[in-house]
């Protein structure tokens, strides 16, 4: 084989690619508290930025962060933590009432002549695993957090790094003269992409969490964390973090405030992601359904529950990158939800 051809060329990189993946994997252990660090960094830093620009001292605007993060999540923790204790004692019963409602609808549809075999249906359809599926994602981010204080010293050193990390990239890429803006685009598309989405996701989380509260629905905090969680993954995570919700209204109150529970989350869902993101963050930042469920199956199977949860952020990076590069801009518009829009704004 010609080694030089397209072919060998393009089979090498497919083995090359293998290869890191595979290490990547094996190395999730340090590679998950890393992206976390990096995550929680880049999302902090516009506020770090804000205060050094009022003239407050980088080192007291970092210090206050941390203690920000620190409290906030140790409160959030020690209720999470309680509710998620409470709801997995709780679940022997919820998915008792949910097989009784699912087998009362069963019963109703065979007095209109649509009989839909009981045992079949409930082999392969658990409505209690939703619910299960939901706490095992949540208990698998506290898996994650576990080396805390690893991912605190790095990100406090990564926010002390974050203004000599330019200059570094510039420097290592040999240009020493700044003139590649491709890099300044990627840092600050990156950026402003991770703070924008954290800022949506904690008005969604406080939004949902205020109407579960108000509609009553037990493990309401449990159900806005996860709100807020699931936010990163557009699309299709809006329906995951909706569905135990809808289910446990629907075994507490019954069909019309589980139907009143799911309008409030359309509702909040579409405000916040038809209207106030595209305003925020502008319309050139889109990634196709389809990429967005293809990543979601990817970066969890790499990195388990954090892969899912920064499987669109990490995507966004990627497809950041290759925008920046002439000779794979083509790969770029293949992730675009509007290749043709792209390929103006990159053209």
């Amino acid at each position: 084989m010609d080694l030089k051809s397209p072919t060998a060329k393009a089979m090498i990189m497919l083995a090359c690619l293998v290869v890191v993946l595979a290490g990547v994997k094996a190395a999730s252990a340090i590679m998950v508290p890393f992206f976390l660090s990096a995550f929680i960094a880049i999302a902090c830093s516009p506020l770090i930025n804000w205060a050094t620009a009022h003239r407050i001292p980088r080192w007291a605007s970092i210090t206050l962060v941390i203690l920000i993060i620190l409290v906030f999540g140790f409160l959030l923790a020690g209720l999470v933590g309680q509710s998620l204790t409470d709801f997995k004692e709780n679940l022997p019963s919820y998915r008792e009432k949910l097989d009784n409602e699912f087998a009362w609808a069963i019963d109703r549809l065979a007095g209109f002549n649509i009989n839909v075999n009981r045992e079949l249906f409930t082999q392969h359809f658990d409505p209690g695993m939703a619910m299960s599926v939901a706490t095992n994602f949540l208990s698998g981010m506290g898996g994650a957090l576990s080396n805390l204080f690893l991912i605190l010293l790095t990100v406090i050193f990564m926010l002390f790094e974050a203004d000599s990390m330019p200059s570094r990239l510039h420097t290592a890429l040999a240009d020493p003269e700044m003139k590649m803006k491709q890099i300044d685009r990627f840092i600050s598309s990156v950026n402003s992409y991770l703070a924008i989405k954290t800022v949506v996701s904690l008005a969604t989380g406080l939004i949902i969490g205020t109407w579960l509260y108000i509609m009553g629905v037990d493990h309401f905090l449990l159900w806005a964390v996860l709100a807020f969680l699931l936010n990163y993954i557009p699309n299709i995570g809006s329906i995951i973090a909706a569905v135990p919700a809808v289910l446990i209204a629907l075994v507490q109150y019954g069909l019309a405030s589980a139907g009143l529970v799911a309008l409030g989350f359309v509702l909040v869902n579409t405000i916040m992601g038809n209207m106030v993101e595209p305003r925020l963050m502008g319309r050139g930042m889109g990634l196709s359904t389809l990429v967005v469920f293809l990543s979601l199956i990817f970066w969890g199977w790499l990195f388990g529950s954090v892969g899912m949860l920064l499987s669109v952020p990490l995507t966004m990076v990627v497809k950041i990158a290759l925008e920046s590069r002439e000779e794979s801009k083509w790969l770029a518009l293949l992730l675009s939800s509007n290749a043709e829009r792209d390929a103006n704004r990159l053209s």
